[in-house]
């Protein structure tokens, strides 16, 4: 029998705890959440100023617990330090019958011997007001969500949603994609010559920069030319004439880095790099925390908390990782001075930000213990922290203004003289393709004549903006307020799930569904798909984690309005029948109309006599190009349930039958120059590249399978 008990909230991280800690030590799990509101009904009482009625999820897992506690000393609740583990820890205590008020509560940030250790040491209470936030929170979420979501299914179709977050990230997305159709693109004229002083291998890009008009530089509006006859006059001022170096401005730069890794940003970035999904990520990350087997270490905890919006370092990291920056880059790779990030305003700061927990476990010392999805994770942490602490890059850099009569053109270079921590973790291009990598330019002094090699006027037009994609909509979901870093990939994973919004490739896009149901709450909820709405119960629920609000009081000042509407909606909103857009088919099987219609996996065929008529069928999307087996087929694209996609031949399962199925689409007609077989397009980190289908052929000889055919669930 132990004589002290510990509880934690996932067996990866019992198992990882119980190394640090002695035989008198025993570490068992709650597995989650073992006591929650109930899944069939409200769970709430409206009319007690909305007391939770909590049921027990896991009898079992509260026997054992029960009977463990029983036996031990005493009993230490060491769940995940946020609302939500306060929360946990809270239930265990009263079905354990602990005293909330006693010290029987310990946290730490990292799972680390020391700081196990350490927390074991300074046991606390449990805080209420961390407790009473989560409550609030999840008894808001019920309200409207058991309310609301019956509406829906009541007047447009069963199995339809709504949630205080999840539908106005829906709104959000809608928004993004009205404002894209509605977007009017306009003319504008990029004019630009290719100049050298000397030699062809010297030639670089000048571009319109303005026209002197009485002694001054007048720049187009925006720094683009909008109308055709300027563009025209500018060039043929410029085509057939060489320009002269007015001004040649030299001078150095610096860049500093990005601070560590909080919870948007590192799914933000992930996104980016590595082509992870939200999902992905969280799960991922989840593991790195918890644990997992390092070969010759046992399990071991990777990473710090991984649920965080503070960019906050303790001293110990940062003394670490500067003695660890010296030995592998050199001491002038450190940062002189201890590098101070700032928060955001809305940041709690109740954790660091997320880095690694042991510096002398490097991703590739542990590379060969870890999933290739960990081991990117890792390594994206990793070199971002890093990074993060060591000196600014210094570059060169360079102006050249060139005239051609009034008309003035203008190059920008950059050189990186020191890359300081670019050295770890370099720059790469943004979603909206920022020049990241600028020109170096060759010596040029003023006054020396500049060879015209030829010049342009490219008719352009204006884009709209982008379509939110993970990332993107992650960090406006950040800037507006909406939800926290534990709820981000929770919201997106909800709102395509349910098929309020799609992925086409990265691009998050609204569906029709999508449309009808948002359109339906704003015209009866507003509020409730409302950003500032919804961005001020966010502050007002952080006010009750503070201890400044009473959560009663939140709810009270939030129901009563809420469900009048409810009611007043049930009665005035008529049921909105969605027509099924018919395909052209008959069914095999009865002769009636084959129609499309939205189901729980997507889009289906289905027979319009349906019950009388239970034929179905999936919706096969013809991919390009035909099949490069047989010839004579169509190639067509299949998805299984994790979104992950295939190809196969559309005279599969035919007479004559083709066996061709492939994870890569084959580019059509291209074969390989070294063995002939066909090519095919493969994505590797979150990149499309083309390869030879043929496992054999020399040109695939030298590549891990695991580098290039890891299954992961985001390819």
């Amino acid at each position: 029998m132990s004589k002290n008990l510990v509880i934690v909230e996932s067996p990866a991280k019992a198992k990882t705890i119980e190394r640090y800690l002695g035989k008198d030590y025993k570490v068992t799990a709650t597995v989650g959440h073992f006591r929650d509101l109930p899944d069939k009904t409200l769970g709430v009482n409206v009319d007690n100023d909305f007391k939770p009625i909590y049921i027990d999820k896991n009898v079992k897992i509260k026997k054992e617990l029960i009977a463990l506690a029983n036996q031990a000393e005493v009993v230490y609740i060491a769940t995940d330090p946020d609302r939500e583990g306060e929360a946990i820890a809270w239930h265990v205590a009263k079905t354990l019958k602990i005293d909330p008020s006693s010290k029987c509560r310990v946290t730490f940030n990292e799972i680390t011997k020391k700081a196990v250790l350490a927390a074991i040491d300074a046991p606390r209470t449990i805080d209420m007001d961390l407790v009473n936030a989560q409550q609030a929170r999840r008894i808001l979420d019920r309200l409207v969500g058991y309310e609301l979501s019956p509406l829906l299914c009541k007047k447009i179709r069963t199995g339809l949603s709504a949630g205080r977050v999840q539908s106005v990230v829906t709104r959000m997305v809608m928004d993004k994609d009205e404002e894209i159709d509605k977007f009017i693109p306009e003319d504008y004229w990029n004019l630009s010559a290719e100049v050298t002083p000397g030699a062809k291998k010297d030639a670089f890009t000048v571009k319109y920069y303005g026209t002197r008009i009485n002694g001054d530089i007048v720049k187009p509006e925006g720094g683009r030319v909008m109308d055709q006859k300027t563009a025209e006059r500018v060039f043929n001022n410029v085509k057939d004439a060489d320009f002269t170096a007015i001004s040649v401005k030299k001078g150095k730069g610096a860049r500093k880095p990005a601070p560590p890794f909080t919870t948007s940003t590192m799914q933000q970035e992930a996104s980016r790099r590595i082509g992870f999904t939200t999902r992905t990520t969280t799960r991922v990350a989840q593991q790195l925390y918890e644990g997992v087997n390092i070969e010759g270490q046992g399990q071991t905890a990777l990473v710090t908390y991984i649920r965080t919006d503070s960019v906050r370092v303790s001293d110990e990291a940062i003394a670490a990782s500067h003695g660890l920056i010296a030995k592998q880059y050199g001491a002038s790779y450190v940062c002189p001075y201890k590098r101070q990030f700032k928060n955001r305003n809305s940041a709690q700061d109740a954790h660091e930000a997320i880095r690694p927990s042991h510096f002398d476990l490097d991703p590739e010392s542990v590379r060969s213990s870890l999933s290739t999805e960990q081991y990117k994770l890792y390594k994206l942490i990793w070199e971002r922290f890093l990074a993060s602490q060591m000196a600014d890059a210094v570059t060169n850099t360079v102006t050249i203004d060139a005239e051609c009569g009034d008309d003035i053109f203008r190059a920008t270079g950059e050189t990186v003289v020191f890359p300081g921590f670019l050295a770890a973790y370099a720059d790469v291009k943004s979603d909206k393709g920022s020049d990241e990598g600028k020109t170096i330019l060759p010596e040029v002094e003023e006054g020396q004549t500049l060879k015209n090699l030829g010049a342009k006027n490219e008719a352009k037009k204006t884009m709209p903006p982008a379509h939110y994609n993970e990332a993107s909509l992650i960090k406006a979901m950040e800037e507006f307020g909406i939800g926290r870093p534990s709820t981000y990939s929770k919201t997106i994973t909800t709102v395509l799930d349910r098929k309020y919004v799609e992925k086409e490739g990265k691009n998050l896009l609204i569906t029709d569904l999508g449309k009808l149901v948002t359109d339906m709450l704003e015209e009866n909820f507003n509020e409730i798909v409302d950003v500032s709405f919804t961005a001020g119960m966010e502050s007002k629920l952080d006010n009750v984690e503070t201890g400044e609000k009473d959560w009663v009081e939140l709810l009270k000042d939030f129901y009563p309005d809420f469900h009048e509407k409810i009611k007043h909606a049930d009665q005035s909103i008529e049921k909105i029948k969605i027509e099924d857009v018919k395909t052209g088919e008959q069914c095999p099987e009865c002769g009636g109309d084959l129609v499309i219609k939205d189901g729980r996996n997507g889009k289906f065929i289905a027979c319009s006599n349906y019950p009388d008529c239970k034929y179905t069928r999936n919706i096969e999307v013809q991919a390009k190009g035909k099949c490069p087996l047989c010839g004579s087929g169509l190639l067509i694209k299949k998805t299984i349930k994790n979104r992950k996609t295939f190809y196969v031949c559309d005279k599969k399962g035919s007479d004559p039958d083709c066996k061709f199925i492939s994870w890569d689409l084959p580019v059509d007609g291209k074969k390989c120059d070294t063995c002939g077989s066909y090519m095919v397009l493969h994505r590797f980190r979150g990149k499309m590249y083309p390869r030879c289908s043929n496992e054999d052929c020399p040109t695939r000889k030298g590549r891990k399978k695991s580098d290039t055919d890891n299954g992961s669930a985001d390819e």
